[in-house]
């Protein structure tokens, strides 16, 4: 059986069933955006292994003109659609890739249809798949990242990543067992 989440607006939203998915807890997602207050209003928000798209959400309601959300399991890109459906407000504020993260932002700079760049990317990527390094790799480049654009990561508390290149820490911010670092551009 799915997990409910709510938002910050107290609408509840769907978790996809089983262990697919870490839904990220609500007070860490209260804790970003008290953080980027300011930096959300406006903005173009990618959501990298998205899950619920309770982030992706949460952006939408904090004032985000656009966002995109990668999911690659089917069952957790339905939920996040059905999500992201909910709020979004008008229609066409988010888009949705099923596909898997790295992946997609190899193709990224390739894509036929120019894209605009993003001012925040959040990744939440399983904590223990040694994603970190390459998801840092593929998002300093290739013009993903607006200029002054900040790249968050959650982790977990008990092993944060070491090697982000491409990236140097701008804070950290940790929540019991979850950490959340907020990274500007190194190059």
């Amino acid at each position: 059986m799915a997990m409910e989440l709510r938002l910050s607006d107290g609408r509840r939203l769907r978790s996809p069933p089983g262990t697919i998915s870490r839904p990220t807890p609500a007070r860490v997602r209260q804790a970003v955006f008290n953080l980027l207050r300011e930096q959300v209003v406006g903005a173009r928000w990618l959501d990298l292994f998205s899950g619920s798209g309770a982030m992706a959400c949460e952006a939408l309601l904090h004032g985000a003109v656009h966002v995109t959300a990668v999911e690659r399991h089917g069952r957790a890109a339905a939920v996040a659609r059905q999500n992201l459906e909910l709020v979004c407000r008008p229609p066409g504020t988010f888009t949705l890739h099923r596909r898997d993260a790295l992946a997609w932002l190899r193709a990224w700079p390739q894509a036929a249809t120019p894209q605009q760049p993003f001012n925040l990317i959040y990744g939440d990527p399983p904590y223990h798949g040694g994603l970190y390094e390459p998801l840092a790799r593929a998002t300093s480049h290739g013009g993903i990242m607006a200029p002054g654009g900040l790249l968050l990561l959650e982790c977990s508390s008990g092993q944060p990543p070491a090697n982000l290149p491409g990236w140097h820490l701008h804070s950290r911010h940790r929540y019991g067992g979850t950490t959340l670092l907020l990274l500007q551009a190194g190059f």
